[in-house]
């Protein structure tokens, strides 16, 4: 069609015009079959559409491609183009793009090495030297460069192509891009173009390449970091929407991490030299001048305006996580040259940010009253700090989720490599003398690199310490606080008390310095503890700061080798006694930190210690807690005074304090810590009566029974289990008394106005994870911490969550459903219900019943992908249920035949997401053996209505086979296989057959 579209030009301006229209066409075309949604209505079946495009990818796309690429080489000819040229020379760039980012139905290729690939490589990097001025058309060749560059497949015919087409195709890349300056608009296309190089080709045929070609394609990427990385930084001071030289970056560092990991390739030192040129580049970018460019404009210029830090603003660490985590990777592999310089550069900084400190001192104590002080150059100190800080502590040590954090191997190495010329003496004294400069210790530089960068750290945190004992406090930044509570957290989950077992060589400066009964372990606790101490006291109205110092104490004591050096100090006892007095400055702490505080208290009362002083320490940090609380609720006129503010404090720092008991639960202390938490769950109940109009007070006292059930209930023997299910029940009791007649219709609302409801759904669903997730063999661990002996008792986790389940339904309006979090929590609830107690289903009272069955109902058709596979899965036992129970004219009965109906549609005549197939196809055998007779009908009614013999007959065949291998269908685990196997078949046979657009 094309073709004859061309024809019809006499004139070379005919000719323009006729291929402009003819690329109209083409393009009209390749949207119609590119993928489903875009296909027109017009009443065919699926799989009829998918014929078609299949029939068009591989007799016409070939061509279309072959006639785009002559297009773009004629074009590629000419020297000049003008408007009308450049205007058809960007639609043809635009259809090959479209053709290269083709969604191919199998098989998935149209291209061979004879054809076309060669010149379009070598057109696209050519032409782009030429239109890269024009955005829009620069984007394009861009586009397809980088769909070039993920190429692979049966299009290669062997590794020599392959090899070929890399080379010819990064020759072709670095003739493009060296000796030009990249424009805002080219740089997230060029480093996608690399990205792609690197993560698709296999790393056999990317070293398969000449040498000095590899070589220059290694240089070019450090070049183009080095330079999206000063870009990006620039982006941040102006503050700039689009963030196109970040993201550039961050593409361009995930590949280096890619190519570093890769020891098998490529030998040991390899790339250090490039990871010197990217992280000297980074800290560069991040020092202020005259060492670095941060904040330095184009021209040079340094940018005098205040940064305004928006109190949304994520924290740098958190934004740039991913970044840092590069930037680590790099440093430890050119551990010889960063870890040295980290050191110079932070030591450096110390020095000056207490001679500033000093000069601020005397400047004050000169003259009180002059007023204000330019805080410019200790801004642009603590601002170096700041990242000097946070890339030592992700090149010192990974994030770690879960997992045992372990000194990276890179730094252990590093540290024994140069053991030999280290004196460990100089080196615990560097590390002990924080108040001194590293330098005027004899012997300074024959210290562990690795430990005199920890100690730079210590001296920035004495500096801190030692201002705020000098009442310079308001000279400090909190941010440098963050940073350094943040970095010692880090270190000391993964060197503190290091557990040599778990390595295959150790350092010795590291095993004598933070190893297992050291004096350097022991003072290095006593340091943070003080540390952590004085952090409370003096920052207790900066939150994030607090809440960073308290994750520290928690640091210090989760481990119990840990926790048995913190027990030993003082100061910790001092702490703990404070705490429970509940007396300044750890009051004014925020409900959240004072949370957390509380879980370290109790972690720290786990550690080893004997009877009496464990007993000592319990009655100093709980009992306290308990008196204070019982001395408030047992007033005679509490009912009068309990809104004073006073009283809502207490009250309010008791449930945050009863959460973080909760929080500290471990397997070996949850006898002692449920039994304290009990007396306290019954009160509680006594207090949603007092606080029922006071939703804030009501959540939080809800929380501590999600907090205890979350923490505790998988480790609770059966009479414990029941203690805890007695007081639940009593909970939703009083709270469905307190919320009778309530109407929750308000769509206007926030989501947060719900969080009473979103909680209760919580506490049921954790009660429900016994069933799941069970440690307790019986109630042993309890053993001497019993109170009495229980008395018989039968409340069950069934009578507590179906009676949760009888307060929850009336409230789950469809407007309270589009709130996710919600809606997520409901279905994922219901759902657990069904699938352990579907015998109660049915017990369930008439419109409760409807209710469930209404949710379910709409969660399989109108609700997200997630929530209909919950759906079905709750379905599934349902329907065993009905089956086990043979009771054909129950309620349950008479709903599962509906759902039957409804899967059945959805697997044969509509478009499902294919991730759904297994629940559904679970869900759908169920049903098909609990209603045998209304599934023939189905199939029979939906044959009847096909006029097409073709059709019929290839239905009919498919639903033949389809139940061929369990005829008839029973609940047997291995029929049902054979029909989850046989269901796929039937759904790449005619799944689109009847799904009609």
């Amino acid at each position: 069609m094309a073709t004859e579209v061309y024809g019809c030009a006499n004139t070379a301006h005919e000719a323009l015009v006729m291929q402009t229209l003819a690329c109209s066409i083409l393009t009209a075309l390749l949207s119609e079959f590119s993928s489903s949604s875009k296909t027109s209505n017009i009443g065919l079946s699926m799989e009829f559409h998918g014929n078609c495009k299949r029939i068009f990818q591989e007799d016409d796309l070939r061509q279309i491609f072959m006639l785009t690429v002559e297009v773009l080489q004629e074009f590629s000819r000419r020297e000049n183009l003008n408007a009308q040229m450049s205007s058809v020379f960007q639609r043809y760039l635009a259809l090959a793009n479209q053709v290269l980012s083709w969604n191919f139905l199998p098989p998935n290729y149209i291209l061979f090495m004879s054809g076309p690939l060669f010149p379009l490589t070598w057109v696209t990097s050519w032409v782009h030297r030429k239109i890269r001025e024009d955005t829009d058309m620069a984007q394009d060749s861009l586009q397809c460069l980088a769909q070039l560059a993920s190429l692979h497949g049966p299009v290669f015919p062997d590794e020599g192509s392959q090899v070929d087409y890399l080379a010819h195709f990064i020759e072709g890349l670095l003739n493009t891009i060296n000796g030009i300056e990249i424009e805002d608009s080219e740089a997230v296309g060029i480093s996608s173009i690399i990205s792609n190089l690197i993560t698709v080709f296999p790393r056999n045929i990317l070293t398969a390449i000449p040498n000095e070609l590899f070589s220059s394609f290694v240089n070019c990427l450090a070049h183009l970091t080095c330079s999206f990385g000063r870009s990006a930084a620039l982006e941040e001071v102006l503050d700039k929407d689009d963030m196109v030289y970040m993201e550039a970056y961050d593409k361009l560092l995930e590949s280096w991490l890619t190519l570093v990991q890769d020891d098998k390739h490529f030998h040991k030192g390899f790339f250090t030299q490039h990871a010197v040129q990217v992280f000297n580049s980074y800290i560069q970018c991040h020092l202020a001048a005259p060492d670095g460019t941060r904040n330095l404009t184009a021209n040079g210029v340094a940018s005098r305006e205040e940064e305004e830090i928006s109190e949304l603003q994520e924290d740098d660490r958190d934004q740039f996580c991913d970044q840092l985590a590069s930037v680590g990777m790099l440093g430890r592999i050119a551990a010889e040259h960063c870890i040295p310089l980290l050191t110079s550069l932070l030591e450096d900084r110390v020095t000056r940010l207490h001679g500033q400190l000093q000069r601020h001192q005397q400047q004050l104590l000169a003259s009180p009253a002059s007023g204000s002080v330019d805080n410019k150059v200790l801004d642009d100190l603590y601002e170096d700090i700041h990242w000097l800080i946070l890339v030592t502590g992700y090149l010192l040590a990974n994030d770690t989720q879960g997992e045992t954090p372990l000194i990276p191997p890179e730094v252990m190495e590093y540290s024994i490599k140069h053991s030999t010329e280290v004196d460990i003496n100089t080196t615990l004294q560097i590390l002990g003398s924080p108040g001194e400069k590293a330098s005027s210790i004899p012997g300074y530089n024959r210290t562990d690199s690795v430990i005199r960068l920890l100690s730079a750290i210590l001296r920035v945190s004495e500096v801190e310490s030692r201002a705020i004992r000098a009442n310079l406090t308001h000279l400090l930044s909190p941010q440098m606080g963050k940073d350094i509570v943040w970095f010692l957290k880090r270190w000391a989950k993964t060197y503190l008390l290091v557990d040599e077992k778990l390595y295959d060589q150790i350092s010795l400066p590291f095993s004598t310095a933070f190893g297992a009964d050291t004096e350097g372990s022991q003072w290095i606790v006593g340091y943070l503890l003080e540390k952590v101490i004085s952090n409370l006291a003096v920052w207790s109205s900066e939150q994030d700061l607090a809440n960073d110092t308290v994750q520290l104490l928690v640091t210090l004591v989760e481990r119990r080798e840990r926790a048995n050096l913190v027990i030993q100090c003082e100061n910790w006892w001092n702490l703990a006694k404070q705490f429970a007095r509940r007396s300044p400055p750890l009051h004014y702490l925020s409900s959240s930190v004072q949370r957390t505080l509380m879980k370290a208290l109790v972690l720290g009362g786990f550690a080893h210690m004997d009877t009496e002083t464990k007993q000592q320490y319990w009655t100093e940090v709980l009992q306290p807690l308990q008196q204070r609380f019982l001395n408030v609720i047992n007033q005679e006129n509490f009912q009068q005074i309990c809104q004073e503010e006073e009283v809502k404090q207490e009250i309010t720092a008791t449930l945050e304090a009863l959460c973080g008991i909760a929080e500290a639960t471990q397997i070996d202390n949850v006898a002692i810590l449920f039994n304290f938490l009990m007396d306290f769950l019954n009160n509680c109940i006594g207090l949603m009566e007092v606080y029922k109009n006071t939703p804030e007070t009501v959540n939080l006292i809800i929380e501590v029974f999600v907090e205890v059930a979350h923490k505790q209930i998988c480790y609770l023997g059966e009479a414990k289990a029941m203690n805890l299910y007695e007081a639940c029940l009593t909970l939703l009791q009083v709270y469905s008394k307190n919320n009778l007649g309530r109407q929750r219709i308000d769509v206007t609302a926030e989501e947060d106005q719900y969080q009473d409801l979103l909680l209760i759904m919580e506490l049921l669903t954790n009660l429900l994870s016994k069933e799941f997730i069970d440690f307790s063999d019986t109630d042993e661990v309890f053993r001497g911490h019993e109170p009495g002996q229980v008395t018989n008792r039968s409340v069950s986790a069934a009578d507590v969550v179906l009676y949760g389940v009888n307060l929850v339904l009336p409230l789950m309006s469809q407007d309270l459903l589009k709130f996710p979090s919600l809606c997520n929590q409901y279905y994922k609830l219901i759902t657990f219900i069904c699938e352990i107690f579907p015998e109660k289903i049915p017990q369930l009272p008439e419109d409760l019943f409807k209710s469930l069955m209404y949710s379910l109902e709409l969660g399989m058709s109108s609700m997200s992908s997630e929530v209909c596979q919950l759906c079905l899965e709750a379905v599934t036992p349902l329907a065993e249920q009905c089956a086990k129970a043979q009771e054909t004219d129950s309620t349950l009965f008479l709903a599962t035949r509906h759902f039957l109906k409804m899967v059945f549609d959805m697997l044969v005549l509509q478009k499902h997401n294919t991730e759904m197939t297994t629940a559904a196809g679970e869900a759908f055998y169920t049903l098909v053996c609990l209603h045998q007779a209304e599934y023939s009908e189905l199939v029979e009614t939906l044959l009847s209505t096909q006029q097409d013999p073709v059709i019929y007959q290839r239905l009919a065949d498919a639903f033949n086979k389809l139940t061929a291998s369990s005829t008839p269908p029973t609940l047997d685990r291995k029929q049902k296989m054979a029909f989850l196997k046989s269901l796929e078949e039937f759904m790449a046979n005619v799944g689109g057959l009847l799904c009609v657009k």
